[in-house]
């Protein structure tokens, strides 16, 4: 599985961003998708994922103001960012789990928002 993903960018507190994370190969073997973020100098934690049956789960860092979500048909993932904060500045990736083999991680998208 390859996953690209793109939408990063710099944005004003209070703004948005839209995230993709499309996905190609075997994606039949994925069960799970989701977003993680890197802050400069900390650990990659967990933003949000989503399962194939739609349920979703998200940090209480970014309950309310991020939703996750999927195209089936364009194999996409998405994260849409809103009242984005100073603190949400970081590298985002996607990420997916799969039935067989390690997961997948996409090349990171920069997020950049200023005060």
């Amino acid at each position: 599985v390859q996953l690209q993903a793109s939408g990063g960018g710099l944005v004003q507190a209070g703004g948005s961003l839209r995230l993709s994370c499309a996905a190609s190969g075997s994606i039949t073997s994925i069960y799970v998708m989701g977003w993680y973020r890197q802050a400069p100098g900390k650990q990659r934690d967990l933003v949000a994922f989503i399962t194939n049956l739609g349920d979703t789960n998200y940090a209480d860092s970014v309950k309310g103001r991020f939703t996750i979500s999927r195209d089936n048909a364009k194999k996409t993932v998405y994260l849409q960012l809103n009242s984005l904060k100073p603190e949400d500045t970081a590298v985002y990736y996607c990420n997916a789990l799969k039935t067989t083999g390690p997961p997948s991680w996409g090349q990171g998208t920069l997020v950049t928002v200023s005060s």
